[in-house]
């Protein structure tokens, strides 16, 4: 191979790079701005779990135009039904804590995933932790009690329901990953399939549940919201393939750091619509979660597996 060749092939490997990170901003971003779709459409008549609902019901229509063989994975693989269930209570609760809550402090609770992480592959994968991994746990946790505390609260514990959705999102969320790993020989796409359909299928019977309970109105959308909604499911097609993209062509640790600007876009597009708090305590307990997160993304690679998506 001539220096010309070898020049060349560095110019298209650096290319391939730069698109693989733009494509993992890109989703960062769809994910990070999600919440003011959210809030529209439930401005709209439309609750954010009828809304996961229709969304991931579309997605899937179009996944099973695109690749209908994808359901046949299930026979070999009937376990991929938990999969299912912890992506459907990760998008509960990350999508109707967004829509209610505040959004930076949403976020960040989120972010604890890392985090449950530790925890989650000790008892799935038997992977026991490490002192670096316990540290980052307990930097975590820390970082935690700081945002919980609020001035007018005696304890750091969670304010509201919003609060609990989001930290229980990030848990299904580290328990998604953690099956992600544990059933790697399964089929991608029948792994996506189980993921968006189980999301669907979770957020609808949350939706009748709440219903029942009459915590949750019945689906309605007004006229204009449907634009809104069709909107919604592109972008999160969209997102989705782009995190296929550049997840595949971009070492774990550095793809785990790029899509924590995820919390970046929550926060920009939340403050500048008065859509959250940003208070010192805040940024203090988020500069910690965030960290923990970093350090989780840099640790050597045998302390860690692959990561999943939402």
């Amino acid at each position: 191979m001539t220096g010309r060749d070898m020049a060349a092939g560095q110019t298209a490997k650096g290319r391939t790079v730069t698109l693989a990170a733009a494509a993992l901003v890109f989703n960062a971003l769809v994910w990070g701005v999600s919440w003011w779709p959210f809030r529209q459409l439930q401005g709209y008549g439309l609750h954010p779990l009828w809304a996961t609902a229709l969304m991931y019901l579309m997605i899937v229509t179009g996944l099973l135009l695109v690749q209908f063989k994808a359901w046949r994975g299930f026979a070999a693989h009937p376990q991929l039904w938990l999969l299912g269930l912890a992506a459907g209570l990760t998008n509960i609760g990350f999508n109707w804590a967004v829509t209610v809550g505040d959004v930076v402090r949403v976020v960040l609770l989120f972010y604890l995933m890392p985090a449950w992480s530790v925890l989650v592959a000790w008892r799935l994968l038997g992977e026991k932790p490490t002192a670096a991994s316990l540290l980052r746990l307990l930097l975590a946790m820390t970082g935690v009690l700081i945002v919980l505390k609020a001035p007018d609260s005696g304890w750091p514990v969670p304010q509201g329901a919003a609060d609990w959705l989001a930290i229980g999102g990030g848990f299904s969320f580290a328990v998604t990953n953690g099956l992600l790993r544990k059933f790697a020989n399964a089929p991608g796409n029948t792994c996506m399939l189980a993921m968006f359909g189980g999301s669907g299928l979770m957020a609808t019977l949350a939706a009748l549940l709440g219903m029942s309970l009459h915590l949750v109105p019945g689906p309605a959308l007004h006229a204009d919201g449907i634009p809104v909604l069709l909107g919604l499911s592109l972008a999160f097609m969209a997102s989705n393939a782009a995190l296929q993209y550049g997840a595949a062509r971009l070492a774990a640790g550095t793809t785990a750091i790029v899509m924590l600007t995820e919390i970046l876009f929550a926060s920009l597009s939340s403050a500048a619509l008065d859509a959250a708090e940003l208070t010192p305590r805040v940024l203090l307990g988020g500069s910690l979660i965030v960290l923990a997160a970093v350090l989780a993304s840099v640790a050597p690679s045998a302390e860690k597996g692959s990561t999943g998506a939402k």
